[in-house]
C-alpha cells in the first residue's frame, strides 16, 4: 500500500514512497543531469531506489514537473526547462520506467498536496502558488486538483502584471515569448533582478520587498476576482519569506471587487516536500 512521486526540478529530480496516511518511508534525491536521456535515466534511478528503500514495486508513477503535455499532440509544451518542450516526456518516462505515468504541472502538485492533508486541508477551493525560480498556480477543489480541459488550469505565471505603473512598462520580454508575464516579477529570479539581491538579503523595510508585495497582492487580486479562493497557498522559495503572510491580505484587499476579502494567505505546511507528496497523490494506492 505504497505510492511513488517524482518531483522533476531543474536542479534536483526527487522520488519518494508514501504510506497511506502520506508518511515517508523513502525518499532520494540527485542533481538534475544536463541531457535529456540523462535525465530520464536519473529518474530511472532515484525510482527504483526509492522503491528498494521501501522494499516495493508499484506499476504506477506520478510525477511533477515543469509544463504540461498538450492534450492534442502530447508534446511538452510552457516548461521553463525548456529541453523537455517539444518532447513527448510524460510516454518517454513510462518508456523507461516501465511503469504507467502521470504527469501534472509541479503547481498542480503542491495544490492537491496541500489540499489533501495540508496548509489547506478541508477547505473547499484552494489556490496554490509556487514563487520560486518559476511562478505557477495550481487549483484543487474538495482536495481534488483540477488540471481544465486543455490542462493549462492555474497557468497564472504566464499571464500578464495586472495595474501596471508606469515604471513597470512598457515591460519586460519573457522567455514564453510574452511580456510581462507575472515570472519576471514574482519569482526569486525575478526579485533579484529588481532588487540586486537575493530575497534573503532584504529587510523587512527594503524598497523591492514592499515594490514586491505590491506586485503579488495585485496580481493574486486578480485570482480572488476570478476563482473566490477559500485559500491561497504559498510555495516555493520566496514562500518562506515570513513578512509576505503578514502583509499580503491589505496588498490584495484593494484590488478585489468586492467590499470584504476574508481569503487566508497561507505557507505550504509540507514546504518543498509538496511537489513529490502531490505527484505520489496523483494516482490511488496499489
Amino acid at each position: 500500500m505504497i505510492r511513488i512521486g517524482v518531483d522533476f526540478g531543474g536542479t534536483k529530480i526527487e522520488a519518494a514512497a508514501l504510506d497511506p496516511e502520506g508518511r515517508f518511508q523513502a525518499r532520494v534525491r540527485r542533481p538534475t543531469p544536463p541531457a535529456y536521456e540523462e535525465r530520464l535515466e536519473a529518474t530511472r534511478e532515484v525510482v527504483g531506489e526509492a522503491e528498494r528503500q521501501a522494499g516495493v514495486a508499484v506499476t504506477r508513477v506520478g510525477v511533477g514537473g515543469p509544463g504540461s503535455p498538450s492534450p492534442a499532440t502530447g508534446l511538452m509544451r510552457n516548461s521553463n526547462s525548456t529541453i523537455l518542450n517539444d518532447r513527448p516526456f510524460p510516454t518517454d518516462l513510462e518508456r523507461v520506467l516501465g511503469r504507467d505515468v502521470r504527469y501534472a504541472n509541479d503547481a498542480n502538485c503542491l495544490a492537491l498536496s496541500e489540499a489533501r492533508d495540508g496548509a489547506a486541508a478541508g477547505e473547499g477551493v484552494v489556490f496554490a502558488v509556487i514563487i520560486g525560480t518559476g511562478c505557477g498556480g495550481g487549483i484543487a477543489v474538495d482536495g481534488r486538483l483540477v488540471a481544465g480541459r486543455n490542462l493549462v488550469a492555474g497557468e497564472w505565471g504566464h499571464t500578464p502584471l495586472p495595474w501596471p505603473r508606469p515604471e513597470e512598462l512598457p515591460g519586460l520580454d519573457c522567455w514564453c515569448g510574452r511580456k510581462n508575464c507575472l515570472e519576471l516579477w514574482l519569482s526569486g529570479t525575478g526579485f533579484a533582478r529588481d532588487a540586486g539581491k537575493p530575497a534573503e538579503a532584504a529587510d523587512p523595510g527594503d524598497p523591492a520587498l514592499e515594490r514586491y508585495i505590491d506586485r503579488l497582492g495585485r496580481s493574486l487580486a486578480v485570482i480572488a476576482d476570478v476563482l473566490d479562493p477559500d485559500v491561497i497557498v504559498l510555495g516555493g522559495g520566496m514562500s518562506n519569506l515570513d513578512v509576505l503572510y503578514e502583509r499580503l491580505p491589505a496588498a490584495i484587499a484593494p484590488h478585489v471587487f468586492s467590499d470584504v476579502f476574508e481569503t487566508p494567505v497561507r505557507k505550504a505546511l509540507h514546504g518543498d516536500s509538496s511537489g513529490v507528496r502531490g505527484a505520489a497523490w496523483l494516482w490511488p494506492l496499489e
